[in-house]
């Protein structure tokens, strides 16, 4: 264990923790949200720090990132854990963890320094921290990323945006390129589906931009949840509001994990994704997992 950063002790010896977006309470012995973030005696630790569950090596369009060294590869990595609770997540074999000391034990063990010796051998021009939420190792990311900036590697955070603003100072002057999950533009999708709210992540999203961070922005549309027409019109909105030229991913959802009894996206739906988004002004628009539609991107005009 390692202790953690952004917290600070409370008279009855609980903890708050100033990482995320939902600021856990945590007492004596008990995990956060997250469940690799403990309270020891009066301090907070992570275990998730220096135990990568994966470790890839991905075309940096996967992330997915279209705007931001295009055709090279990034070494992709995650712990375990996550603080979202996400019933149609697609890694939930290793974000959905429990609270418990093992899972900070799961994964292999690297030093910041091994995992840049390994992004350099492989050839690859980033590091990028994904497939988990990158948040929730934040000491371990950090580390990572200023080694990785030495060595003239880019850093790139695949998040669901819900960190505080003082997790994104602390990792951002490390941050080249990110790419945020905005779910839904509903709080009600949020909280029922993530355990989590919309502002922060908006907040976010904003935050990323002001720095200066290349920034795209990635949404999976789930029938009946987050696609109706009215809410691609305000996602859309939004994001052009900040910048026109930020690229929009929206993906085809298939039913995994606890949405395996869903129907999967209709193409027209995406279609509809993609010419909602230019109508709002966006210049960049590409529909994912659908075969044959990966080059369908900016305004034909």
């Amino acid at each position: 264990m390692k202790e953690a950063l952004l917290y600070r002790t409370l008279p009855d010896n609980s903890v708050s923790c100033n990482l995320c977006a939902h600021h856990c309470l945590i007492t004596q012995d008990n995990f956060g949200r997250c469940g690799v973030r403990k309270n020891c005696g009066g301090k907070l630790f992570t275990l998730a720090y220096g135990r990568t569950i994966a470790e890839n090596i991905d075309p940096v369009e996967k992330k997915p990132l279209f705007h931001f060294l295009p055709g090279s590869k990034t070494y992709s990595i995650a712990t375990v854990g996550c603080n979202f609770r996400c019933g149609f997540c697609q890694n939930w074999q290793i974000s959905q963890v429990s609270e418990i000391l093992e899972a900070g034990e799961r994964g292999r063990l690297s030093s910041p320094a091994d995992i840049v010796a390994r992004a350099i051998k492989s050839g690859c021009r980033s590091i990028s921290f994904t497939y988990t939420e990158p948040t929730i190792f934040l000491e371990y990311a950090s580390e990572i990323a200023a080694l990785a900036q030495e060595k003239n590697l880019a850093n790139i955070f695949v998040t669901n945006g819900f960190m505080t603003t003082e997790a994104l100072k602390l990792i951002g002057n490390s941050l080249n390129a990110c790419n945020v999950d905005l779910k839904s533009f509903r709080d009600d999708f949020y909280k029922r589906n993530c355990g989590a709210r919309l502002k922060p992540v908006l907040d976010t999203i904003s935050g990323i931009k002001e720095r200066g961070i290349w920034l795209e922005i990635a949404t999976l549309l789930i029938p009946g949840e987050n696609d109706s027409e009215e809410e691609l019109k305000n996602m859309a909105e939004f994001i052009a509001g900040i910048d026109r030229n930020i690229p929009w991913h929206v993906s085809r959802f298939f039913p995994q994990y606890k949405f395996s009894n869903r129907t999967v996206t209709p193409v027209s739906t995406l279609k509809l994704a993609r010419e909602t988004g230019l109508r709002a002004g966006l210049k960049y628009v590409y529909i994912g997992n659908v075969a044959g539609m990966r080059d369908q991107d900016e305004n034909d005009g």
